[in-house]
C-alpha cells in the first residue's frame, strides 16, 4: 500500500522519526488525468517525478518531488498527495512567506496541519475526493504534537485557506493568459 511520506522541509536528519519508509514503488496500473495535471502544471510549480518512492517538497530547491502515479491505488491518492506538497510549496518565501517558521518540532507539525487541510480544501475545489480517513489520522497525529496549543486548528485552517486560494489564483491566472 502507497503510503504518503513527507521529506523534512528542513531535510535534517532530526525529521526521521516522523516518517514511516515506504515500500518500494510498483506499477499498479494508475493513469493521470490531463485535466488535473494540466491544473497542477498551471500552478507554475517545478514538478519532479522520479522512481523515488517519496514525495516531498523541497525548500531549498524550490521544487515538489512525486513518485510515479501508477505507484498510487488511485489517482485520487496522488492528486491528494501532490495538493499537500503544493500547499507546502505556497509557503516559500517568495510567496506566502510561511515556511520560515520551522525552527521547532512545534513549527514543523503547524506546517504539517496548513499543508494537510490544504489538501482536503483544495482537492475539494478541483473535483478530486479527498482521502478524509487518512487526511484525519495524519491531522490528529500532528494535532497531538501541539496539543497544548488549543487555537492551532483555526490557526492553520486559516493559513490552509490562503494557500488554497492563492493556488487556485495561479491557475486561473495561467487560464486568462492562455486564452489570450
Amino acid at each position: 500500500m502507497q503510503t504518503r511520506s513527507r521529506a523534512c522541509p528542513l531535510n535534517s536528519t532530526s525529521c526521521a522519526e516522523f516518517y514511516i519508509l515506504p515500500d518500494p514503488p510498483r506499477d499498479l496500473g494508475t493513469e493521470a488525468d490531463p485535466e488535473l495535471e494540466a491544473f497542477f502544471a498551471a500552478t507554475g510549480a517545478q514538478i519532479d517525478v522520479t522512481e523515488e518512492p517519496r514525495a516531498y517538497y523541497n525548500i531549498k530547491t524550490d521544487r515538489i518531488h512525486m513518485p510515479p502515479i501508477g505507484t498510487f491505488h488511485r489517482a485520487a491518492g496522488y492528486y491528494g498527495t501532490l495538493a499537500h506538497e503544493l500547499t507546502h510549496w505556497t509557503g516559500a518565501t517568495k510567496r506566502l512567506d510561511r515556511l520560515g517558521r520551522f525552527n521547532d518540532r512545534k513549527a514543523y507539525a503547524f506546517e504539517e496541519l496548513v499543508a494537510e487541510i490544504g489538501n482536503c480544501m483544495l482537492c475539494a475545489q478541483i473535483g478530486v475526493e479527498p482521502e478524509f480517513d487518512q487526511s484525519a489520522a495524519y491531522v490528529e497525529g500532528w494535532l497531538e504534537a501541539m496539543k497544548e496549543d488549543n487555537r492551532a486548528i483555526f490557526r492553520a485552517a486559516s493559513e490552509a485557506q490562503k494557500a488554497a486560494d492563492y493556488i487556485m489564483d495561479r491557475t486561473a491566472q495561467a487560464e486568462r493568459m492562455a486564452a489570450e
